[in-house]
């Protein structure tokens, strides 16, 4: 059996803020691409990138567009997703999806390579990159599960707008410059641009990211709920959300509490596993103002941890602070990892 050294790539959605990352991506961490094919939509097609020094012009993404390709990444929308991976499936690709289309299905691995990449052995052609606010989650609850055992996690979240796509940050820009003018705020893409109501994000907080359900939480609250379990293998786990996005463009923060089912844990014994664990970078020191923020983690590939404390109220309860870059690590970062843990373990 002759093993490939190269591949055939093919990037969906290039054009996109997570796309032209992932490209970054893939240069610069010299994956070993033999021909890359760049897909978009028709709008798109025609357009000129340069990959890697040299001129790539994309192509409308179709079925036939994936004869010959080895690895898919897909970046482009939920209903491009379920269009498109099958048919690049059956092509003979290795799909990686960065949409929310696959990712409870149950004979789809939902993979954070630092957390849970054996998984991705027992794909069936698809493999789906987790939510971005889940995956800086995990990464930071893994060690911590793994050496003391957990029994909830409370979370809540301060996303920023990058998240909601590059109109939105357009609007964030305009209606700070509408406020500091004693302008009116024109707001026509948050919390969800879909949605009948929309709210300035400018200088406030929006405690709703995507849609409600019946039960009164949003899409955004259920998806880290249902991959938080998924991941760490749990169903038993108790997981809560509050998801609120907040006017900053890079970074998304996190407020977790959790509790632990072993006795006697204490801080230091947190700090240990975080300070060791792959892809987490521990910056917790109170006496000196350590600890990250969106700003410091931006454009970084770690998941920052800091403000390690224990709850005053429960014995197993303890509260971390949580950031990470949610279009690097949270979005393609995570994508491309997962591609290198294909190729390196010949899982394709």
């Amino acid at each position: 059996m002759t093993v490939k050294t190269t591949y055939n790539v093919a990037v969906v959605g290039a054009t996109g803020a997570v796309g032209q990352k992932i490209l970054k991506l893939l240069a610069e961490k010299e994956f070993p691409i033999n021909e890359i094919k760049l897909l978009s939509s028709k709008r798109s097609a025609g357009k000129i990138i340069s990959f890697n020094n040299k001129d790539v012009t994309i192509e409308e993404a179709t079925p036939e567009s994936f004869e010959g390709i080895d690895i898919a990444l897909f970046s482009a929308g939920g209903s491009v997703s379920k269009e498109l991976a099958p048919e690049a499936v059956k092509r003979g690709a290795v799909v990686i999806d960065n949409t929310s289309a696959y990712r409870m299905a149950e004979d789809v691995p939902l993979v954070v390579p630092e957390v849970n990449k054996e998984a991705i052995k027992d794909h069936k052609g698809i493999i789906a990159n987790p939510n971005c606010s889940t995956i800086q989650m995990v990464t930071a609850l893994k060690p911590i599960k793994e050496q003391f055992g957990l029994k909830r996690v409370i979370v809540s979240t301060y996303q920023a707008v990058s998240g909601a796509g590059t109109q939105a940050t357009v609007e964030l820009q305009k209606q700070a410059k509408q406020y500091l003018n004693n302008q009116e705020l024109e707001a026509n893409i948050l919390p969800v641009k879909g949605d009948e109501k929309h709210y300035p994000i400018a200088f406030n907080a929006l405690p709703q990211i995507d849609l409600f359900d019946e039960e009164g939480y949003t899409f955004e609250e259920m998806k880290m709920i249902n991959e938080t379990k998924k991941i760490l293998d749990d169903q038993n786990l108790s997981v809560a959300a509050t998801c609120v996005r907040l006017p900053f463009f890079t970074s998304h923060a996190e407020s977790v509490y959790i509790e632990v089912e072993k006795a006697g844990v204490t801080v230091k014994d947190l700090w240990k596993e975080l300070d060791s664990a792959d892809g987490v970078i521990l910056e917790d020191d109170p006496a000196t103002q350590t600890y990250p923020t969106p700003l410091s983690a931006a454009n970084k590939e770690a998941v920052f941890v800091g403000r390690v404390r224990k709850d005053l109220d429960n014995e197993n309860g303890f509260h971390l602070w949580v950031v990470s870059d949610n279009l690097l690590k949270g979005a393609a970062l995570n994508t491309v990892q997962i591609a290198q843990s294909v190729i390196k373990n010949n899982w394709l």
